[in-house]
């Protein structure tokens, strides 16, 4: 303790204070530029790849276009909406599903593939309707399930009556595709 007691007193206050201070300036370099410094030469580096990378390349609204025409030549024509119910009906006996009479809709949009919505109400049990639904949905690719509503008149009940939303879609007029 006597020589801590030497060394200050040689020092004086000045010394004293230059030393905290040089403690102090070795903990602030460890513990904040440092890591400042580190992460400005990832960050430099990060900047360096991507102006390795090839300028920025919009894609064609030409090639949009007749991907887009593409894709809707996938889809069947509007003339082809008899069949396709046809093989909505014959999915659902093939799933042994009692249908009701439902309510069909073709939705006139201002651009994209024409949609004929169909609400079938059914009758049946849950193994049934989700046979059902899983053969429409991996026959017909056209067709998605857009709302389900399943009920039961008792809870000890068998069979289901539900509510099915489907839409079939089709390739849209060739005024719209233009």
């Amino acid at each position: 303790m006597n020589r801590l007691q030497w060394l200050l007193g040689k020092l004086g206050a000045a010394g004293v204070l230059g030393l905290g201070v040089l403690f102090f300036c070795l903990q602030f370099y460890f513990t904040a530029l440092r890591p400042a410094q580190q992460e400005l030469a990832a960050q430099r580096e990060a900047a360096e790849r991507l102006r390795g990378r090839g300028p920025f390349r919009p894609v064609a609204v030409d090639d949009r276009a007749e991907d887009l025409r593409r894709f809707y030549r996938l889809l069947p024509p509007i003339e082809r909406l008899s069949e396709e119910l046809e093989r909505v009906y014959a999915l659902a006996r093939a799933a042994k599903l009692e249908l009701m009479q439902g309510e069909y809709r073709l939705e006139k949009r201002n651009a994209g593939p024409l949609a004929y919505r169909i609400t079938l109400p059914v009758r049946g049990s849950y193994a049934q309707i989700r046979t059902f639904l899983d053969a429409v949905l991996k026959e017909m690719p056209v067709a998605s399930v857009d709302a389900l509503r399943f009920e039961r008149k008792k809870i000890s009940d068998q069979q289901l009556d539900a509510q099915l939303r489907l839409t079939l879609h089709f390739q849209p007029r060739d005024d719209e595709t233009r």
